[in-house]
């Protein structure tokens, strides 16, 4: 793929409207797409949203915001006073409700009250709609498209839903238009269409009902039959979305660790993106060893102190500058051995993360590094120390 010259983070995030982190899962999205619109509200200014799908609240926890839910919270100036930083702008965040989301996407495409009402009120609608694959997915996109349409915010970060496949998120718009042609969809709808199906199903339908219940399977036609309504709505809407995916104004963040399979994964979706033309603004390599690790003087250093782990001397002198029992000398001599001999195994780890990192660099125009912190981020100071990282 052509390079660009690198921007560094502050110019990435001001140059686009929309940034969507994705990657596979447990490698710190939510955290680093909080860390991305924290970043851009307090060194650029402007409204920042950071839209989560992510179960776990986590990122609610971390802003100080409480209970998030489809409307955005602001971040309190308190919260940012405490952590002892003053933003230029403001920033918000959001959680999808799958539930309210569904909702609001039957109101906004059923094409009369009717529609809508009957909908809203089939008894498998509930169920149907938060078993419905990819569900996150789909709601994700729509959200996007509808806060980038108001305005309201002049940067917006998605998490993107936790998945195996780190494309579902790609997909779901076209999976949508899959949807209503398809041949589940036809023939869950075909008696309502077809007087003469109808006649010939007749003993079908019977024989379903001893089994499944009275009306079962009419029932769930009915309900597609009304979703069938609003295709127009549907469909339109998600080929707005793919647009908007490929819009110069959205790019991507690919977050990773640099572990072999998170790596790979990373490696894949970076190509999936180019060859679908969308905008990659950088990979984010997460919780990376210290490049300092690797060096020789650092082999050098833990050979010597593995043999010095048992010279008298040593032990005394370090039991005496901790303030230890003094008959913790033999404790302090098998820490050390250990610890030297641990790093070897560190230091083959850390070589293999700068092999993999080195990979990646070739694919995207830039690679930020986010190093394994003392503690897991859980507040705001937390992530402005993520940020601190990623700016430099």
């Amino acid at each position: 793929m052509a390079r660009s010259a690198k921007l560094g983070l502050d110019a990435l995030l001001a140059s686009k409207e929309m940034v969507l982190v994705t990657g596979s899962g447990g490698v710190g999205k939510t955290t680093v797409a909080a860390a991305l619109g924290l970043a851009a509200a307090v060194h650029q200014g402007g409204k920042v949203l950071v839209l989560t799908v992510d179960p776990a609240k986590r990122l609610a926890d971390a802003l100080g915001v409480g209970a998030l839910g489809n409307t955005a919270s602001r971040v309190p100036d308190e919260a940012f006073a405490a952590a002892g930083v003053e933003p230029r702008g403001e920033l918000w965040a959001a959680m999808l409700d799958t539930k309210a989301g569904w909702d609001e996407l039957i109101r906004r495409h059923a094409p009369d009250a009717k529609v809508r009402d009957s909908v809203l009120n089939n008894p498998l609608y509930q169920n149907i709609t938060s078993r419905f694959v990819h569900s996150h997915d789909y709601l994700a996109m729509e959200q996007l498209h509808e806060l980038h349409a108001t305005g309201d915010y002049d940067l917006v970060v998605v998490d993107t839903p936790p998945s195996r496949n780190a494309l579902d998120i790609l997909d779901a718009p076209s999976r949508m238009v899959d949807f209503f042609g398809s041949r589940l969809l036809k023939w869950l709808t075909v008696p309502y269409r077809s007087r003469l199906f109808t006649a010939a199903s007749k003993p079908f339908y019977q024989v379903a009902d001893r089994v499944l219940g009275a009306g079962f399977l009419r029932d769930i036609a009915d309900f597609f039959v009304l979703f069938q309504a609003m295709e127009r709505g549907f469909v339109g809407r998600a080929r707005e979305v793919e647009g908007l995916l490929g819009d110069p104004r959205t790019t991507f963040v690919v977050v990773t660790t640099l572990e072999t399979a998170p790596a790979h994964e990373a490696e894949y979706l970076v190509r999936e993106l180019v060859r679908r033309h969308h905008h990659l603004g950088a990979i984010i390599a997460n919780r990376v060893l210290p490049a300092g690790i690797t060096r020789r003087g650092a082999s050098a250093s833990a050979k010597r102190l593995a043999e010095a782990a048992g010279e008298a001397d040593l032990r005394d002198r370090i039991v005496t500058r901790l303030d230890l029992d003094p008959d913790d000398g033999e404790v302090v001599g098998e820490v050390l051995s250990e610890i030297a001999t641990r790093f070897h195994d560190v230091a083959l780890v850390a070589t293999r993360e700068a092999e993999r990192r080195a990979e990646l660099s070739v694919l995207a125009p830039e690679v930020l590094d986010a190093p394994i912190l003392d503690s897991d981020v859980h507040d705001l100071r937390g992530l402005l120390e993520l940020v601190g990282h990623l700016r430099t």
